[in-house]
């Protein structure tokens, strides 16, 4: 089953303006998100959940703004910043 790792700060205010770094990896380092041929990463079904959820983000929520991100096979790295005046 899912692996829920607290790995949060106890007293720091998450919603508070900043860079943020996201990482979500797959429970035994599963290819979930897709495949990697020829140097080029393949995204499944999956991978394009991820992909759609990502850019959702930041068109339902006006104060953040998405930075780079990266989808591989087992996991997702991607930055936001949250711009809340």
């Amino acid at each position: 089953m899912w692996e829920n790792k607290q790995l949060r700060l106890q007293d720091y205010n998450y919603a508070s303006e900043g860079y943020y770094f996201v990482t979500i990896c797959i429970k035994n380092r599963e290819s979930f998100f897709g495949e990697i041929r020829n140097g080029i990463m393949g995204l499944n079904q999956y991978g394009l959940i991820i992909l759609e959820k990502w850019k959702w983000l930041e068109k339902q929520y006006s104060y953040i703004l998405l930075d780079e991100f990266a989808i591989m096979p087992d996991h997702f790295h991607g930055i936001l910043h949250i711009n809340n005046p």
